[in-house]
């Protein structure tokens, strides 16, 4: 298979695991992630997150640019029986196709990688078809998801954060894909896209105990084709959500929520750290 068109179709797989890891990230901050549905929900997103990077890893290997558009995801949300019922569905469907695109491949390494796409699929398809079950009466015929009580200008101070950090976890993982054979930055650079990931979760968190699903929109993901410019573009970046902490560390309503300003402290800790860091690596 000619390059361009193995880089497309990895970029189409890609999506598809991209789709998953944001449907079972905002289901598992609505089940609450310490609950045992939204513990199960993390652990299946975070092996998504794998598979996604496998696939990222490929894509940037072959000098190729990966498409973070995430693919729809089609799921039932009438109840939490149909939910589970549409995660089965999408997981098998997934089962033949990574095999039929396995049997295409001439390299063994990325024959190995589809394989495992596969057979970790039919895995999630079992656990999920468990979950669907186990689920009690009430369970089944409810959904996920609390009372608001947090304000309305609150939530969407939080909800621009969850945004602005989801984005900046794309865009870590992004240049460490593409900048992979720059030497040690490429990796440095993916160490930031966990500690993002955690922001990230601090502000859902609160959002999804509200009964109110977290905003995980992507926006807009710079191409640097320089390793030297996409650091520069982290460390602005770095600044803008540094200020848009600072200035829900400085709102009164938040200050009514002990645990959210315990995580605002860390995560501005977090990005001072971030900082002198990516300063060093300009030098």
């Amino acid at each position: 298979m000619e390059n361009k068109k193995l880089i497309n179709m990895l970029n189409r797989d890609l999506a598809d695991e991209h789709a998953a890891i944001i449907r079972y990230m905002i289901h598992s901050y609505l089940e609450g992630e310490d609950s045992p549905i939204g513990a199960s929900l993390l652990s299946r997103a975070r092996e998504e997150m794998w598979h996604m990077h496998w696939l990222g890893m490929l894509i940037g290997k072959m000098g190729g640019e990966p498409d973070l558009t995430p693919a729809p995801y089609p799921y039932d949300p009438t109840n939490r029986k149909t939910i589970f019922k549409s995660y089965v569905a999408y997981e098998k469907k997934l089962i033949p196709h990574y095999i039929k695109e396995a049997e295409l491949m001439d390299d063994p390494h990325i024959k190995r990688v589809l394989q495992r796409e596969a057979w970790e699929s039919e895995i999630h398809a079992k656990k999920f078809q468990k979950i669907h079950d186990k689920l009690t009466q009430e369970q089944a015929k409810s959904l996920p998801g609390e009372e608001n009580e947090l304000s309305e200008s609150l939530v969407e101070k939080l909800q621009h954060i969850i945004e602005a950090k989801y984005t900046q976890m794309l865009q870590a993982i992004r240049d460490a894909w593409v900048f992979q054979g720059s030497g040690l930055s490429g990796w440095q650079i993916i160490d930031f896209s966990f500690t993002k990931m955690k922001q990230l979760a601090h502000m859902a968190e609160e959002v999804a105990e509200n009964g109110i699903k977290p905003r995980l929109k992507k926006g807009n993901i710079i191409t640097a084709p320089a390793i030297g410019m996409a650091l520069k573009n982290t460390l602005e970046s770095v600044w803008t959500t540094r200020d848009l902490h600072t200035d829900m560390q400085n709102d009164p309503e938040a200050q009514k929520h002990s645990g959210l300003m315990a995580n605002l402290d860390l995560s501005l800790k977090q990005e001072t750290y971030e900082t002198e860091e990516i300063k060093d690596w300009l030098k």
